[in-house]
């Protein structure tokens, strides 16, 4: 048996063209929904991800704000910005890159934006808001997993889930989305005990543990959708949190690395503000881009 490879790439280009059209539609209502990004320091890597967020956002139609700080800003500088952005009507959307230089606290810089802004879903009131099933900004990776998991499945109900990883970021809020869908969830990590048991009952593994091929062929059940959310750069170029060439000969679809979840990111991203521009003009939430 091998695998049905999930194209996130086309999958994400789809997604981009439904938010194209939204957009234009609220443009004719007179709003023109904007994405603030913040980039603090010169990281290389943040670098690339900020100009590609920029230019999609600006592909789509949608306003695109830039900020840049030095590494050396004082954290009162970023709180001072982030306010600003608050209170800026044409910002629908505030993202701030992470990770922030050592000297900032994180959890401050992002409950600093206002929640309806946290187009990232890490601000406490949305992840509170998502582990008891309200209406919530959502974390833009998970929701692009869940995106490709029901494309895949259609109907999660019933299904049984295991998410490796803890994360905030991906492995939390990736359990509660399914969670939303039904599925019965077991939330695993590196320090799992039977891990490999575990993973060959799941019709659905999501990876997320930041290990080079982690996950080995022989612990997926066959049929099962993996979707890998680890990039790894290894000597062998980037490789997922998953064994491809293995569990693809078993698994009924999986997730490539690079090629899957990674563009989903940026889509879902956009999908975000466009439901937080949505949701600031009292319109209903924009059509299959929420959760």
């Amino acid at each position: 048996m091998t695998a049905k490879v999930i194209d996130g790439k086309a999958f994400a280009a789809g997604l981009r063209e439904q938010i194209k059209l939204q957009t234009a539609a609220m443009i004719a209502q007179g709003i023109t929904p904007g994405l603030a990004v913040v980039l603090v320091g010169e990281d290389p890597a943040s670098q690339v991800y900020v100009r590609s967020k920029e230019k999609q956002t600006r592909e789509t139609g949608m306003n695109s704000f830039a900020h840049r700080l030095s590494a050396e800003a004082p954290q009162a500088e970023l709180l001072a910005l982030i306010e600003q952005l608050n209170n800026d009507p044409a910002v629908n959307g505030i993202l701030v890159q992470l990770p922030l230089p050592a000297h900032m606290d994180e959890a401050a810089v992002i409950n600093a934006i206002r929640p309806e802004k946290d187009v990232d879903g890490f601000h406490i009131l949305n992840v509170g808001r998502l582990a008891t099933g309200q209406k919530a900004m959502v974390p833009c990776t998970p929701l692009g997993c869940l995106m490709l998991l029901r494309d895949l499945l259609g109907d999660l109900s019933g299904k049984s889930a295991v998410v490796i990883g803890r994360s905030n970021i991906v492995g939390k809020p990736m359990a509660q989305l399914l969670l939303r869908d039904s599925a019965t969830v077991t939330i695993a990590h590196s320090r799992t005990r039977n891990l490999p048991e575990l993973c060959r009952q799941a019709d659905i593994v999501v990876a997320a543990v930041g290990r080079p091929n982690f996950v080995q062929g022989d612990w997926i059940k066959p049929g099962a959708a993996v979707v890998d959310v680890g990039i790894n750069r290894t000597d062998d170029g980037l490789v997922g949190d998953v064994d491809f060439a293995a569990a693809s000969q078993i698994a009924g679809a999986i997730t490539p690395v690079p090629g899957g979840v990674g563009p989903m990111t940026i889509a879902c991203l956009l999908a975000s503000t466009l439901t937080a521009t949505a949701r600031a003009n009292g319109l209903p939430d924009p059509e299959g881009l929420t959760p």
